[in-house]
């Protein structure tokens, strides 16, 4: 699955309540950020994928961002 890096670092500061981690992540993180290639990434600020994909499915005005890796 790929996910707009914005959506990510959004999930840092609201869920995570992490400015500095989202800021780190805004710099770092690539525009969409695909939740398989880049666990390593997400792991560094503390993401596990799996539960990502969870807790925004239960964010408001958060359907739609996912889209499927269609390589």
């Amino acid at each position: 699955m790929q996910i707009d890096k914005d959506t990510i670092v959004s999930f840092i500061k609201d869920r995570l309540g992490d400015d500095e981690k989202a800021n780190r992540a805004r710099k770092e993180l690539p525009d969409k950020v695909d939740t398989d290639k880049d666990a390593g990434l997400l792991d560094r600020f503390g993401i596990n994928a799996g539960d990502l994909m969870g807790k925004l499915g239960d964010m408001p005005g958060v359907s739609g961002l996912f889209g499927k890796d269609k390589e």
